[in-house]
């Protein structure tokens, strides 16, 4: 039987454009945050969940600092809500892995890795609301009565 040897050119064929990019290693802490930013921007300007809960978290900050809500408060609101965008960043870098890993085929594996991921920023968003209502709820209807209640 024939022993099959893999031909090896002598020559490495040029990466890409884009993976020319994606095999260098940040060799400081400026051009680490240059891909992490990368990673953000193109978030932003492709997944509209991202920029909904971008800007429902600003108006739950806004909303929190307009209440005088106890910094503690504001920051537990804040953290709440840098998970779930987190988790947006988390579920659009397992769907770009899913779509180059099975291309425009179909497998049940790549769905449930979908799925789980969207799962995880739906937990998270119903989290975050809850805590932005524990906190932001009672002040806004004390709010509320008291200019209801006025002569």
């Amino acid at each position: 039987m024939a022993q099959k040897t893999l031909s090896i050119s002598a020559k490495p064929q040029a990466p890409l454009p884009l993976q020319r990019h994606s095999l260098l290693v940040a060799h400081n802490l400026l051009v680490s945050f240059r891909y992490a930013w990368a990673g953000i921007h193109y978030t932003f300007m492709t997944q509209r969940n991202f920029r909904f809960h971008l800007v429902i978290g600003t108006l739950a900050l806004s909303l929190g600092t307009f209440l005088h809500l106890m910094p503690v408060e504001l920051a537990v609101i804040g953290l709440t809500i840098g998970l779930v965008l987190a988790m947006e960043l988390l579920n659009t870098a397992v769907e770009s892995v899913v779509d180059l890993t099975v291309g425009r085929t179909y497998h049940e594996l790549a769905k449930v890795a979908k799925d789980c991921a969207a799962g995880a920023v739906l937990s998270t968003a119903i989290a975050a609301v809850v805590v932005a209502s524990l906190l932001l709820l009672p002040p806004c209807i004390n709010l509320l009565l008291d200019y209801l209640l006025l002569p």
